[in-house]
């Protein structure tokens, strides 16, 4: 395993399970398989609507809390909700959240930021971040935090790695965690020949190839799965490593193509969407 460390000196995995669009039932399936077989980064959120199925799979595991590195994100509606993060440790069944996120910068993400420095000051959350913010919002935030952002989660793959916003990030200290690692799945980035090539040297996936050219760009990965080779596969990063020549040619792909955008419409509808997150099973 490798680890990245966080500006407040907290050590995160490299690699992680995560569970956006999977059921209660497939979150808690996935995530048992990944414990089982060496994960110990686990990302969820408020609106996956699957927290409680986490919270159940790490006690099923058998493994301390200390062992598992668990993250959440809150949703917009709920950031000027006093009780949102109590909620949600209650939801995950946990006395504590190493790292809380924003979820979007939509709706008062300030007041929600300030509602996660008063969790982390508590000692409820370990640390805390943001999720699919631009470098502007990022600023804005930055201006008036007490707790400055460890972690951005946002959209990254060899098609495209936000270089500047890297330079940007790596600039403030703060960790780049990519969803959509593999492009969301896209058949054209997996069946680049550059990754069939490699694979072949390394015997290695595709998926895997990329996976271990994000961990070694310095980007935290959180691929999702319901498939337990699949889940084992993404794990496996950690006996080889690509050269700098290697790295170079993967760096040459960026296309800048992102498969997500978000527009002030899709915000203000986060914004104003209140998922029923306490009737979750």
């Amino acid at each position: 395993m490798e680890y990245a460390k966080l500006n407040n000196g907290i050590e995160m995995p490299m690699a992680g399970i995560g569970t956006f669009l999977l059921t209660p039932d497939e979150a808690q399936a996935s995530v048992e398989s990944a414990l089982s077989c060496g994960y110990r980064l686990i990302d969820t959120a408020n609106a996956y609507m699957n927290e409680k199925a986490v919270g159940r799979a790490m006690k099923a595991s058998g493994l301390a809390r200390g062992e598992i590195f668990l993250e959440t994100k809150l949703w917009p509606a709920f950031y000027e909700q006093a009780d949102a993060v109590e909620r949600t440790l209650a939801r995950l069944d946990t006395d504590y959240i190493d790292l809380l996120l924003i979820h979007q910068p939509a709706g008062n993400s300030i007041a929600g930021y300030k509602l996660m420095e008063k969790a982390y000051k508590a000692g409820k959350v370990r640390a805390i971040g943001l999720s699919n913010f631009t470098p502007a919002q990022i600023r804005e935030i930055l201006d008036v935090c007490e707790v400055k952002p460890a972690v951005l989660q946002t959209e990254v793959h060899p098609y495209s790695q936000e270089k500047a916003l890297k330079q940007f990030l790596n600039g403030e200290g703060i960790v780049v965690q990519a969803w959509y690692p593999l492009g969301h799945g896209d058949k054209a980035l997996l069946e680049e020949p550059l990754f069939a090539q490699l694979g072949e040297k390394y015997g290695k996936s595709p998926a895997q190839i990329i996976l271990r050219w994000h961990i070694q760009d310095g980007n935290v990965v959180i691929p999702g799965s319901k498939n337990p080779a699949h889940i084992r596969d993404n794990f496996a990063l950690f006996d080889f490593a690509l050269t700098d020549g290697e790295m170079a040619r993967i760096a040459a792909m960026d296309a800048q193509k992102r498969y997500y955008t978000a527009t002030p419409e899709t915000l203000a509808g986060y914004a104003a969407m209140v998922p029923p997150v306490d009737e979750q099973r």
